[in-house]
């Protein structure tokens, strides 16, 4: 899932998206709360009719963002006081005011407030944290159920990527733990007890070293349903999504091929490529030549490196739609992989 923020995937419009074939993006509650806020999205009729995008849109809880403010927020039992990065206003997020939010962005899929944490923390906060989680998942679904069909009314329908009672929205729980399999087995088992359509795999990507995430990932696996969708927060590089797709991953989303590609780090078939260097300057060859995207198909590596070091804004674009699309085509190649009863290992 690519991720647009704010309510935009940064520097590439809703029908190039389309043209790329993502079937869901990723949305950023807290952002959207603070700008330009849930009740005027509702107003014009919920986040996909508001930024023009009939498919499916996948909504966090805010807890991510929240946990990155570190020294702006104060966590309690009931929830998270915080300060708006905008302006410094105060703020207040409980499972409830997240469930209320989503419901009122009008999102496909949604996810129970949690609470993230960090790395490395010792066994006592984690123990604290996974249980503040799970008190918020059951604040969330019990919510969410008292308040399910107050979406916008004139939301975009379509068929809904996932199956659940109401066809409108459905509500994920998601796994805390730390980075333990004591404690994530523990998570995963209550978590599944409170019962949820699809479950996603949170509190990683947070500084550990990326040999500890697999091990995380694979622990937690274990105890999670295969008949429901797995989602796993925040990863990663191609060569990771492949990894865990064959690990039994159905979802992931990463700020990395956008992000990456605003600095000029472009992902292809032979490897990375830092298109500032000037030793591509004089070439005429496309970009990646295994690639059939609409930048390799016309544009030169000397081209991509003028516009980037001539800081033109169609820099960032053009890379961001091929690392889009290096992404999509990945993960298109890993479906076929596994339509073909190879699983996700066609590298």
């Amino acid at each position: 899932m690519p991720v647009g923020t704010l309510a935009s995937v940064k520097g590439v419009s809703q029908d190039v998206l389309e043209e790329l074939g993502i079937q869901i993006l990723l949305g950023n509650t807290y952002h959207l709360y603070l700008r330009p806020g849930v009740e005027q999205i509702r107003k014009l009729g919920g986040l996909h009719r508001f930024m023009a995008w009939p498919r499916a849109i996948l909504t966090d809880s805010g807890g991510f963002q929240v946990f990155s403010l570190n020294e702006l927020r104060k966590v309690t039992e009931e929830g998270v006081t915080f300060r708006s990065h905008l302006d410094g206003s105060s703020h207040f997020f409980s499972p409830e005011s997240a469930m209320a939010a989503q419901i009122g962005l009008g999102a496909d899929v949604i996810m129970a407030f949690d609470e993230c944490t960090e790395y490395p923390a010792d066994a006592e906060r984690v123990r604290r944290s996974m249980e503040l989680t799970l008190s918020w998942a059951q604040r969330s679904k019990k919510y969410f159920e008292q308040h399910k069909n107050e979406v916008p009314w004139n939301r975009v329908s379509f068929q809904s990527p996932v199956s659940s009672p109401d066809p409108s929205q459905a509500l994920f729980g998601i796994i805390q733990g730390g980075m333990g399999a004591a404690l994530r087995k523990e998570s995963a088992e209550r978590t599944l007890e409170i019962g949820f359509p699809g479950y996603a795999i949170g509190g990683l990507s947070v500084g550990e070293p990326r040999g500890l995430t697999r091990e995380v990932v694979e622990s937690t696996l274990e105890h999670l349903p295969t008949d429901k969708p797995r989602y796993l927060m925040g990863v990663g590089t191609p060569e990771e999504i492949v990894v865990y797709a064959g690990l039994g991953i159905d979802m992931m989303d990463c700020v990395l091929p956008t992000r990456a590609a605003r600095h000029g780090l472009l992902f292809t078939s032979q490897g990375k490529v830092s298109i500032k260097q000037s030793r591509y300057a004089g070439d005429e060859g496309p970009l990646d030549s295994k690639c059939s995207c609409r930048v390799c198909s016309r544009y030169s590596r000397a081209y991509l490196r003028h516009l980037y070091a001539s800081n033109e804004v169609l820099a960032q674009v053009l890379n961001t739609v091929h690392n889009l699309s290096f992404y999509l085509d990945t993960m298109r190649a890993v479906r076929h992989s596994i339509a073909l009863g190879r699983g996700a290992r066609f590298l």
